[in-house]
């Protein structure tokens, strides 16, 4: 069997810790925490788990900090979590399952990450991350925001979850104040920095900033077709928000241009026709999503309902809109089978109703 240190670092996470911990302590075999300056009570909690609690001095770098959390660790194994992380039981034990067979394990473990879910419980916003790293290949985390490591040697593709639970309710000001920082400093920004300063500054409705900084990344030689597409859908919604319609497809079009596109691309251009009440174009586009290839271990971010329930909802729409009621309830009933409880489809089975009786 091989061994984990369980790496965190951690600030003012009072609210959230107790939850995170209590889900995979038993499962780890050693607690490295290191704290950036807590005000409150996460060092208290903190230390029911573990004794090995470090400070260290917050300088607005991400990596910086956890590669002091790894340089504490002293098992076969380093892992990650952030406070508002879980590991779900059933995950939890898939995990030690893993441990037990593992005896020479892959140098990096991919894991599923689901940062979004639906009002029942369920992942709609699933991407890969680098997850468990064997300690003595010296890994090192890149970039002070939105971190990550560069995995190479044997990886392993796991088919574990780890959940996201923020209890944070508006964007932080504090990743985009590092990225104004690194600007001001005139630091050489990577494809990567460029497309999460591009995010932060749509999150903070900074549409025309975005728009700008999002739109060099289909230019970059060194970025990847996933940041590219994902650059183009958020520039996209930039010039929604400023009005500018005709750009926002442009935008659209473009990412086409760099893969087959995914169900998100897809939803998102049947999305612009549909809200024009282009329904034929529209449904040409979700249809499109029905049939697209997922890219789930090639980086990008998966949002599960594209592939599924939002195009037959909205295929049922631009069906009925069209005057094809047959075709409209097949994609209702589609949408029922995925996701009965979803309101979307809940509302259009009151409005089937009579429907749906004398056909079925």
């Amino acid at each position: 069997m091989v061994t984990i240190s369980l790496c965190m670092i951690v600030r003012d996470e009072e609210k959230v810790l107790e939850r995170c911990l209590d889900s995979v302590h038993d499962a780890v075999d050693e607690i490295v925490i290191v704290d950036t300056g807590s005000m409150d009570d996460t060092r208290k909690i903190a230390a029911r788990y573990t004794d090995k609690l470090y400070d260290f001095a917050w300088i607005d770098d991400f990596s910086a900090a956890r590669n002091y959390s790894f340089s504490k660790a002293g098992m076969d194994y380093c892992m990650w979590l952030d406070a508002d992380d879980v590991l779900p039981a059933v995950e939890k034990e898939k995990l030690l399952v893993w441990k037990e067979r593992a005896q020479n394990g892959p140098d990096a473990v991919m894991m599923k990450y689901a940062a979004g879910v639906d009002e029942r419980g369920k992942a709609v916003f699933v991407y890969y991350r680098e997850r468990l790293l064997k300690r003595t290949t010296g890994f090192l985390w890149e970039g002070r925001v939105h971190e990550a490591i560069a995995v190479r040697g044997a990886v392993e593709y796991a088919d574990i979850c780890v959940e996201h639970h923020s209890e944070k309710k508006a964007h932080s000001t504090r990743n985009l104040n590092i990225y104004e920082k690194m600007k001001e400093e005139g630091l050489l920004w990577s494809a990567r920095d460029l497309f999460y300063y591009g995010r932060e500054l749509y999150y903070h409705k900074r549409y025309s900033e975005a728009a700008f900084c999002l739109g060099q990344l289909p230019e970059r030689k060194d970025a990847f077709w996933e940041n590219q597409v994902e650059a183009c859908r958020i520039a996209a919604y930039c010039c929604y928000g400023m009005g500018q319609e005709e750009r926002a497809l442009s935008f659209l079009l473009k990412g086409l241009s760099f893969h087959a596109p995914g169900g998100e691309l897809c939803c998102d251009l049947g999305k612009h026709f549909f809200d024009r009440g282009r329904w034929e174009q529209a449904l040409f586009w979700y249809r499109a999503a029905l049939h697209a290839a997922r890219h789930d271990t090639e980086g990008g971010f998966v949002q599960e309902e594209c592939y599924g329930y939002v195009p037959c909802v909205q295929a049922c729409v631009c069906c009925d809109r069209m005057g094809d009621k047959e075709g409209a309830l097949a994609y209702h009933r589609r949408a029922g089978a995925l996701k009965p409880y979803g309101r979307e489809f809940l509302q259009n089975e009151e409005y089937f109703g009579g429907i749906s009786r004398e056909t079925a």
